[in-house]
């Protein structure tokens, strides 16, 4: 029997905390991952006829609307925000964030022409849609960056009154699927808001003060 008084050995779950900057190489990969994941979420939303909130899910009803490309769409309503992001959290936060914008846009395109697939179930194309976006969101913001529009106002607010960036993304986004039923049919935007709670739990659960002591 172990002698509940010897030290622990072999790796441990538990960090020690302490803060470990992030290097240059750290964040270039985490956004390449984050963005990456992000996207790929997006295609199978958009392969089960959903959407989700925020910048992302307006682009996908302008592009089931208007039948424009959803990665131009996704570019051009994040622009503006590229304002506010400069004005409220600096050049460095804002140039991450357009850099990760266009991220998005292009491995939309990317995934678009190579991950082919004639059908997907919508339930499970919506869950595992929102979650992929959820984790690749967290992973962009834990690397000093946002995808723009809804993500930059709620950072902002978080940092204003504490509000977890989940719970302010989850009021907006209740508002973009409310719009989709006057685009998609109503049994999907009902799956649609289910996904978005699914990931909105993500960032509420995970990105928090004290969550995460890397920086």
């Amino acid at each position: 029997m172990a002698d509940p008084a010897a030290p622990e050995t072999g790796p441990s779950l538990v960090f020690e905390e302490k803060a470990a900057p992030h290097t240059w190489l750290d964040d270039i990969v985490g956004l390449a991952t984050g963005t990456f994941t992000v996207s790929l979420g997006l295609f199978l939303l958009h392969m089960s006829m959903a959407v989700t909130g925020g910048t992302a899910g307006l682009s996908l009803l302008l592009n089931y609307a208007l039948d424009w490309p959803f990665a131009a769409l996704f570019a051009v309503v994040n622009l503006p925000f590229g304002v506010l992001a400069v004005w409220k959290r600096g050049w460095n936060f804002a140039l991450r964030t357009l850099v990760c914008i266009g991220a998005v846009s292009g491995f939309s395109v990317l995934i678009e022409h190579l991950f082919l697939i004639e059908r997907i179930d919508p339930v499970f194309g919506t869950i595992a849609g929102n979650l992929l976006a959820g984790i690749g969101l967290l992973i962009v913001f834990r690397h000093g960056a946002s995808l723009g529009g809804i993500n930059v106002v709620a950072l902002v607010i978080q940092d204003a009154t504490g509000i977890r960036v989940g719970w302010t993304m989850m009021v907006f986004d209740v508002l973009v699927i409310l719009l989709a039923l006057l685009v998609v049919p109503w049994q999907f935007v009902l799956l649609s808001a289910a996904g978005a709670v699914v990931l909105n739990l993500v960032l509420a659960l995970n990105h928090r003060p004290g969550r995460y002591i890397g920086h």
